[in-house]
């Protein structure tokens, strides 16, 4: 499948899938895009809600260019929060790709570039040391084939969209995250469709629409009670 690397609106790169015309991140803005919906309403929202617990697990549901991981990981250093990252990733990003991506500069954070590649570099399937407060766990498989129970905070669902994937905004990949998660667990997505609410919840999850990142009208946060 084609693959090109583009540069979004905020001045952050991305993937472009040219056979779906799909892209791992919003066209408006790949940092604020992923700020707005993970950071802000994700994280941000769990340690406001339960600001007296340090340690906790995050599962990323498409871990693709790291984006999202190396945003928590700057934050993780802000809160003072130890956080345990498991990215779930089907198809790995290739190393050129990485390569070409400016996180690191659009930040500003040069002193974490190193973080960045680690998170790139270590192996799949064993949990590795990225920075001080930063467990991250690599696990090459499909969405459907998750087995944890009860074991998440915070689910991060950053799958490609549905009119090209809807089998991953099904009742069945929802029930499978609702499983995941500890009670009063979140998950956050950047996706508003009237299908992917009911879906969420049909599976037990209350659903509150929130607004969205820039080009997008809404967003999705759900909570397991």
């Amino acid at each position: 499948m084609q693959r090109k690397i583009i540069t979004t609106a905020d001045g952050s790169k991305t993937i472009h899938i040219e056979e779906w015309n799909e892209h791992y991140h919003s066209i408006h803005g790949a940092i604020q895009e992923a700020n707005h919906v993970f950071i802000k309403h994700g994280l941000l929202f769990f340690v406001e809600q339960n600001p007296f617990q340090k340690d906790l697990s995050i599962l990323e549901i498409g871990f693709g260019t790291g984006l999202n991981a190396f945003l928590t990981l700057l934050e993780a250093e802000k809160l003072n929060n130890c956080i345990d990252y498991v990215g779930i990733e089907a198809y790995p990003v290739k190393p050129d790709e990485i390569a070409a991506l400016n996180y690191v500069e659009q930040l500003s954070v040069e002193a974490k570039a190193h973080q960045f590649e680690l998170m790139h570099q270590s192996t799949w399937e064993t949990k590795h040391q990225i920075g001080p407060l930063f467990l991250l766990t690599k696990q090459q498989k499909f969405f459907g084939d998750i087995k944890q129970k009860n074991t998440f905070n915070l689910i991060y669902f950053d799958a490609f969209g549905a009119r090209v994937q809807p089998e991953l905004w099904t009742e069945d990949i929802f029930k499978i995250m609702f499983e995941a998660l500890k009670p009063k667990g979140i998950l956050v997505t950047y996706s508003a469709k009237g299908s992917v609410r009911r879906a969420m919840l049909a599976v037990g999850f209350s659903v509150t629409k929130l607004p969205g990142p820039p080009g997008k009208r809404e967003m999705l946060r759900a909570m397991k009670h």
